[in-house]
């Protein structure tokens, strides 16, 4: 038989937050009360108005296969939403609907990319980036954003590491796991600089619409015709909606990379979700108040965890421009002893947190940035002071 598992397979990681989301659960299976800053997930239910439109398709027998890339009717809402709040003019021929965003990753590294191909990987980054860019048999080159700029991605950056072998450039605006985000002067400078190099830019806009303090959204596709025809823009209902279970991811871009991608598609999963579809026509179409009522709470949680986690000796961190996500520094923790050894890292901070508080986070080096673990803030303000004390009693003892 030879090898019972591919290279491919075995080549790359579990998800981090997967597992640490994993072990906390276990934890609280055990009646251990454990709370989790580890999972990026709303806390939010759906929008009730999304629910009904798909308990209507339900009962209205909606449940049969439909087109692989999605129903016509969803990529022309979506096609309509790049053009009003993105300003892209993407045809609904250049949409494809996606079993999450996740999988819309997935199908455009296994599209573009190919062996002794190179992705470029600001980091911090999104932990599936690498894996998904090494299961197409390309190569990920991490390079790191500054933590004096906020995190926030610069062409400065990406210069020094582009070659002759790079393929695309993953911009994620605002970030996970740090909430940055990157200014429109930049992602300019940005786009020309793809243009120059004839490299495509891969930009992750999931958490376009958590933004605070003034901040905008600006997409690098909307710069103009030449530098769309070089940008795959992915984006998803699952935050900004509270819709992460529904699993509806979505991209537009380049007619012939989505057609390359709706054929994959078709072998890899056929249709989304027929439900899902729907629901998500009315998340798109339909009253959008739910949005700005999240964002109301999420900044009060930002800024009460910002402030309690820079009143606890051995934790600093910055403001988050976005997202629900506070990056924290915890080297000055490094070499803190507690009852399993001495803290050397980031994985021993995480681990120390868990056994001891009762708190789970995910460690920075599972976003290609040690010294740092991510706190989520789409929990309730109850839960945030109590997980913060908690973590602040352990390192006082």
């Amino acid at each position: 038989m030879g090898a019972r598992i591919s290279e491919r397979v075995l080549g790359i990681s579990p998800s981090a937050t997967e597992s640490t989301s994993f072990l906390a659960n276990k934890m609280i299976e055990e009646g251990i009360d454990v709370i989790s800053f580890a999972q990026g997930e709303p806390d939010f239910d759906t929008p009730q108005n999304i629910s009904r439109a798909a308990k209507n398709a339900i009962d209205e027998g909606y449940t049969r296969y439909t087109d692989v890339p999605g129903i016509s009717a969803i990529r022309e809402a979506i096609s309509k939403k790049f053009k009003i709040s993105n300003g892209i003019d993407y045809d609904a021929s250049e949409v494809i609907i996606s079993n999450g965003g996740k999988q819309v990753l997935y199908l455009l590294f296994q599209t573009i990319c190919g062996t002794g191909d190179e992705v470029l990987i600001p980091t911090p980054c999104y932990v599936s980036y690498e894996e998904q860019v090494k299961l197409a048999g390309a190569t990920p080159i991490f390079f790191p954003t500054n933590p004096d700029n906020n995190f926030r991605l610069t062409r400065k950056d990406i210069e020094n590491h582009l070659t002759p072998h790079t393929k695309a450039i993953i911009i994620n605006s605002p970030n996970n796991p740090t909430g940055a985000i990157c200014h429109e002067k930049e992602l300019r400078a940005i786009a020309d600089l793809a243009l120059e190099r004839d490299i495509f830019i891969v930009t992750d806009e999931v958490y376009e619409y958590l933004l605070y303090d003034s901040h905008e959204h600006f997409s690098i596709a909307s710069i103009g015709c030449d530098i769309k025809d070089i940008v795959m823009t992915v984006n998803s209902v699952s935050k900004t909606y509270a819709m992460t279970g529904w699993r509806l991811g979505y991209a537009g871009g380049p007619k012939d990379v989505i057609d390359g991608m709706i054929k994959l598609q078709g072998h890899v999963s056929g249709n989304v979700n027929s439900i899902s579809q729907i629901a998500t026509i009315e998340a798109i179409k339909g009253f959008q108040n739910a949005i700005s009522n999240m964002l109301e709470v999420y900044v009060k949680r930002r800024d009460l965890m910002v402030d309690k986690i820079n009143s606890i000796k051995g934790l600093k961190c910055k403001k988050p421009d976005g997202a629900f996500y506070v990056f924290t520094d915890v080297t000055d923790l490094y070499g803190r002893k507690w009852s399993e050894g001495v803290i050397r890292n980031d994985l021993d901070v995480a681990t120390f947190f868990l056994k001891d508080a009762h708190i789970a986070v995910v460690p920075g080096a599972a976003f290609r940035y040690p010294g740092y673990v991510r706190f989520v803030f789409a929990k309730s303000e109850k839960e945030i002071t109590e997980g913060l004390n908690r973590i602040e009693k352990a390192i006082s003892l």
